[in-house]
């Protein structure tokens, strides 16, 4: 039998945290290598700390476990990114020549790169199309529109079996915000589990396309299982779950938690947001790989709110 050996760098994030119990389910737990700049608060498995900006040391750990195929998830987002541009576009394009050089170098055979919706900038129109225009506003997005292109190249030129998805904004129970724009959507519902006024920093009815954190992972492990020969997508799959706005989450959330009170005091996230589109054509991921989401608002807020309220009363007991 032949074994995957896999490394995810930024295993420590909202996606890598998901991701690593989902990859540790399919190759089994010794061959799924998390990293991170440090240890996570609870270790299972295998975890190596590592600065992915280190080209030696990211290469060294590609040879200490004879990875086959990485997940390169390390990255500065969206809106922490605009707080130090050049540090954001250096740390997120450094990684990633990293990543791409370690793996042509050492003859790992897939990388995963997510790409995401902020790759699209105000020309691109309320749908965005697999094709679209791509003028990202933001330095997390030129940054992920460049990685898209260095994608399709080193596939061109070297072979390289690099695949990607635009990720929407990411909701999820397993970890806190993380710094995107997006990410009123995940901390919406704590406020909400804890009885707390939600203050949203963008107006009640900024539509933004939205995926479920199951789903997310499913597309993603959908996407790296395919045969070579259906990927005909090489800068990155645009992927869609949901689109909705803020008051209609908050209306979902009333449904289970009548009382659920938010007010809206928008901020620099709010132009962030205005230049993507509302929703996504996935039409190229559904016809090559299958893609289908299982999930829509109101079922995403049902799981959500049982899952944080579980988490937190686990909390209030200790």
């Amino acid at each position: 039998m032949v074994y995957e050996n896999v490394l995810i760098t930024g295993a420590n994030g909202q996606i890598g945290s998901v991701l690593t119990e989902y990859l540790r389910g399919i190759y089994g737990s010794d061959h799924v290598i998390a990293s991170d700049l440090k240890f996570p608060e609870i270790r299972n498995g295998r975890f190596e700390i590592l600065d992915a900006t280190n080209a030696a040391s990211l290469a060294a750990m590609v040879r200490k476990y004879r990875v086959t195929q990485i997940y390169h998830l390390a990255a500065i987002l969206s809106a922490k990114g605009e707080q130090n541009p050049l540090e954001t576009w250096h740390i997120n394009m450094q990684t990633y020549f990293n990543v791409l050089e370690a793996a042509r170098e050492n003859g790992v055979k897939k990388v995963f790169y997510p790409s995401s919706i902020a790759v699209f900038g105000e020309h691109v129109g309320d749908e965005a199309a697999q094709w679209s225009y791509l003028d990202p506003a933001t330095v997390y997005g030129i940054s992920k529109s460049a990685g898209e292109n260095w994608s399709n190249y080193y596939f061109k030129r070297y072979g390289l079996d690099v695949r990607s998805l635009r990720y929407p904004g990411i909701i999820g129970y397993q970890s806190m915000p993380g710094g995107g724009t997006t990410d009123y959507a995940v901390d919406i519902y704590h406020k909400a589990v804890k009885k707390e006024v939600f203050e949203c920093f963008l107006n009640s009815g900024t539509v933004l396309p939205m995926i479920y954190i199951s789903d997310a992972m499913d597309a993603t492990i959908r996407l790296m299982e395919a045969p070579q020969q259906k990927i005909t997508v090489r800068t990155s799959y645009n992927l869609a779950g949901m689109s909705f706005s803020p008051e209609e989450i908050a209306a979902s959330i009333r449904k289970t938690i009548p009382d659920f009170s938010i007010v809206y005091k928008p901020d620099f996230r709010q132009k962030i947001a205005d230049s993507w589109p509302r929703q996504i054509d996935d039409a190229q991921a559904r016809n090559d790989w299958a893609w289908r989401p299982a999930y829509n608002l109101d079922k995403m807020t049902e799981e959500m709110i049982s899952e944080l309220q579980k988490k937190y009363q686990a909390v209030s007991k200790q």
